[in-house]
């Protein structure tokens, strides 16, 4: 294999997703307006094909292009997972999109983009390569929080999310410059090296890593720079709330860990409690303000910010345990919130009407279906036994003891208890409440229902059956030994 093509591997997922996005914006400018719906399926099919060129970059385990790419079991993991998420959204959001009459095309061919930032992102083995694939998915995310421009609250939502996006990625981006001017270097390989060969960081070193991880804490929506995520996945068009709340913040969590274990693993003591601190506090703010939401999405948006917590309290373990732990509940948080989000899409009628949590009164005698997977997914974010998000906490949990973290452990599970409340809450209004007036939902539609089934199957699946997930979350956690 040449070197060239070696290189070509390791992207192909990317390749495939760019190449697909193309076709797209090339194919809008072209089709009759009746034949829009045929570039809804040219978005999924290259979804597809870019969750089955990971097997391409798998023959492929190594550097390439000259380190700023690595290829190996935590990239093609999380790539798998983030085309998964977009190949999900994308069924979800086809009704919606033709319910609130909004372009087809310039859509899908967006959350393309927006996926091959991220790949790239969970893939960067530099920090520009790693800045490059942040600004990918930030720039196509921040036109789909706007993409209902009628609504003065998603334009709202894209204009607060592009500023203080903007903001954070300055940080990202003027820290690895003063990595680089402390160190000589931006490759993670390299400074993993320094470090281990006992060079101590300096201060402009630790002033770069802290503007670094200030980036990618707002990225990630932790405490304390979690304040936009109500607002903007409020705003947002519900089906890219649910993008928002799986994939960007897979994406971040991947960078944050290759960026913490390769290149700062051997001066973990420079970021460890800035990482206890954090997760202690993104816990507590997530859960304590989710109590108080009578709106669904601002609910669950608060609900994230906890469960970014729960994932910082994985990675400030330090160990190969923690990070498993962390990547089997990035995908099991990741597909229940998003088979959550896709039953308020298709409950929430023309306009996003319906978001209030006394709106889904009676939904158990009405839409059985619908009511018990919005049943497991809440039950899977409070971590029920018997569901995937249950042996997620378990996992962390164990992750945190192991590594001498009792405090942690005791506050994930007091937060545990504090959730129980908000989640519970909603099963009760589906079950136990009676609706103020008649109301009929939508027949649930073959898109929306492959989502809820899917997510709902592996909410159970994974949480019966976890060893298969689990040990693929594993061996990626080796890749940094």
């Amino acid at each position: 294999m040449t070197p060239a093509l070696a290189d070509a591997y390791s992207l192909a997922p990317v390749i495939t997703a760019c190449g697909f996005g193309i076709l797209i914006i090339v194919g809008d400018a072209f089709l009759p307006r009746g034949g829009k719906s045929l570039l809804a399926r040219i978005g999924v099919v290259g979804a597809l094909a870019s969750l089955a060129a990971v097997t391409l970059a798998s023959r492929h385990t190594d550097d390439a292009y000259s380190g700023l790419i690595r290829t190996d079991a935590f990239s093609l993991f999380l790539e798998s997972l983030i085309f998964v998420i977009t190949v999900l959204v994308m069924l979800g959001s086809y009704d919606y999109l033709v319910r609130e009459g909004l372009p087809l095309g310039e859509y899908h061919a967006l959350l393309l983009f927006a996926a091959s930032g991220m790949a790239v992102m969970a893939s960067a083995n530099e920090l520009l390569t790693a800045f490059v694939g942040l600004e990918i998915s930030s720039i196509a995310s921040y036109v789909l929080a706007g993409y209902r421009r009628t609504a003065s609250k998603s334009n709202e939502s894209a204009l607060k999310y592009f500023l203080l996006g903007s903001f954070a990625t300055a940080f990202f981006l003027y820290g690895a410059a003063m990595v680089y001017g402390a160190t000589g270097t931006t490759r993670l390989d390299v400074l993993r090296e320094m470090f281990v060969a006992g060079r101590a960081p300096g201060p402009l070193m630790l002033l770069g890593c802290a503007m670094i991880l200030v980036g990618l804490g707002f990225k990630a929506a932790v405490a304390p720079f979690q304040v936009w995520t109500p607002d903007v996945y409020e705003g947002a068009p519900t089906p890219v709330t649910a993008l928002f709340a799986s994939g960007p913040k897979a994406a971040a969590f991947a960078l944050l860990v290759r960026i913490l274990v390769t290149g700062f693993g051997a001066a973990n003591a420079t970021w460890f409690w800035a990482i206890w601190v954090s997760a202690v506090l993104t816990m507590f703010i997530g859960n304590l303000a989710a109590l108080t939401q009578n709106n669904v999405k601002r609910m669950l948006a608060y609900s994230s910010i906890a469960h970014a917590g729960y994932l910082l309290v994985a990675l400030a373990a330090r160990s190969e345990i923690g990070i498993a732990a962390l990547l089997y509940y990035l995908v099991v948080y990741a597909l229940v919130t998003l088979g959550a989000f896709t039953i308020i899409t298709h409950l929430g009628e023309p306009g996003e009407r319906r978001l209030e949590i006394d709106a889904y009164a009676g939904l158990g005698t009405r839409q059985p279906f619908t009511a018990f997977c919005m049943t497991i997914f809440l039950l899977s974010l409070l971590g029920l036994p018997i569901t995937a998000g249950f042996l997620g906490k378990f996992y962390i949990f164990d992750s945190a003891l192991k590594a001498q973290l009792p405090g942690l452990a005791v506050m994930l599970a007091m937060n545990s208890v504090i959730g129980a409340y908000y989640y519970l809450r909603l099963v009760r209004v589906m079950y136990f409440t009676e609706p103020e007036q008649e109301w009929t939902p939508e027949p649930v539609t073959a898109g929306v229902g492959a989502v809820m089934f899917l997510t709902a199957v592996a909410a159970l699946g994974f949480g019966l059956f976890p060893g298969p997930l689990m040990t693929f979350a594993t061996i990626s956690a080796q890749s940094f030994r």
